[in-house]
């Protein structure tokens, strides 16, 4: 079972469904894309319900689905597992004795001024104990960085629950954790029947510098899924050992530092948002929801293996602070910029908060390396219409 909703629907992703067949919720989004010439198989509200209360696997989108499966199934086994994984603080705390000694603390939102800063350990992290891609996510290295961060929530909130419901970006409660050093990652995986996990996407999440939050490079490759997958494996073994999740597929970000492994977050019943998880796709064929809605076997060392010294990333386009979002955004110029372009999804940035998502194929070394640092680390200014 799929449910779609809105912000966006990937187009390798809607092909499949049309050529599948595969049942999807028949809602606006989807009613929508029917009328826009899209041949979807449309089931109503109560057959949907009745799928995932017998316990079919169910793939969504866009977390915008979580309330309603939330408001509309009986099923405590996917419901109880969605409202834990979403909840960044429950999950903190239930995964306590997998990251021994790292802080944490939840603060309700209206208590982010009265923080006493020096009781913090800094470096800490402040971000939405639920929250959505590094919507409201923060860097907290100086005791001045608190008030900046809290300035910057209260300019920015309203934004973000304009675009996304409370399930998916919450409001009123942060976590505070200590930040960990070392290598950050992103998992598209499933638990399968017997909540054995089994990985599809192993991205390494890298940054232009301590203070960034963005997502706008994650890249994966042979050495990659070669060094990590088992280790990641086993982690996430340990991790349902405490979860017990049965039949659903996550999104997990986490961060590496020596033989020391901590969660970031659990994003429930997708991949990668935005069509980000498209990038197995693009770069080796996987399509990974059809992977773990038809059960399929996946060697993900084999398929990256046919593609040795070649790296394959996503970009996630966000904007600078001062960009005016109603300007035009001049994708086919930023396109230009690299070698091999794999695609380009685009999105309105006045509603989705984004430019768009940015697929490459690039060498690992060489030219491929440059490319890759220079999208790191560009503002993006010179691609606004009217920018100097």
């Amino acid at each position: 079972m799929i449910i779609l909703d809105e912000p966006y629907a990937s187009v390798p992703l809607l092909d499949w469904m049309e050529a599948s067949a595969h049942p999807v919720l028949a809602n606006g989004f989807t009613e929508k894309l029917v009328a826009g010439g899209r041949t979807l198989n449309l089931v109503d509200a109560d057959e949907c319900a009745r799928r995932l209360e017998a316990g079919e696997r169910i793939y969504t989108n866009s977390e915008n689905a979580l309330a309603w499966i939330l408001d509309h199934v009986d099923n405590p086994t996917l419901t109880d597992a969605i409202r834990l994984f979403k909840d960044k603080a429950a999950m903190r705390e239930k995964l306590a004795p997998l990251s021994p000694g790292l802080f944490h603390k939840t603060v309700d939102r209206a208590g982010l001024e009265a923080v006493n800063v020096a009781d913090l350990p800094l470096p800490v992290v402040l971000k939405p104990a639920v929250g959505f891609c590094s919507m409201g996510v923060y860097v907290i290295e100086e005791p001045e960085d608190w008030a900046a961060a809290v300035a910057d929530i209260a300019r920015r909130e309203d934004g973000w629950h304009e675009r996304y419901p409370e399930s998916v970006v919450g409001g009123s409660e942060y976590l505070i954790e200590g930040y960990l050093a070392g290598t950050e990652y992103a998992l598209d995986a499933y638990f399968d029947e017997d909540g054995a996990p089994h990985i599809l996407n192993i991205l390494r999440h890298d940054f232009a510098g301590p203070e960034d939050t963005s997502d706008r490079m994650y890249l994966t490759d042979g050495t990659i899924v070669d060094a990590w997958n088992d280790r990641f494996t086993a982690w996430l073994a340990a991790v349902n050992e405490v979860v017990g999740a049965r039949n659903i597929p996550v999104h997990v970000e986490l961060r590496v530092d020596g033989d020391f492994i901590a969660p970031i977050e659990f994003n429930p019943l997708r991949f990668a948002g935005l069509g980000g998880t498209d990038v197995a796709f693009y770069g080796v064929g996987l399509r990974t929801y059809e992977a773990f809605l038809e059960d399929e076997p996946v060697d993900l060392a084999a398929l990256y293996a046919a593609h040795p010294g070649k790296v394959y990333s996503m970009s996630l386009l966000n904007p600078a602070p001062e960009a005016d979002l109603a300007r035009p955004f001049d994708g086919a110029a930023l396109c230009e910029r690299f070698s091999h372009v794999l695609a380009y999804h685009v999105f309105d940035p006045v509603t989705v908060g984004f430019y768009g998502f940015l697929f490459l194929e690039t060498d690992a070394e060489g030219t491929g390396a440059d490319e890759r640092d220079w999208l790191l680390r560009s503002d993006l200014m010179e691609f606004v219409g009217g920018a100097l």
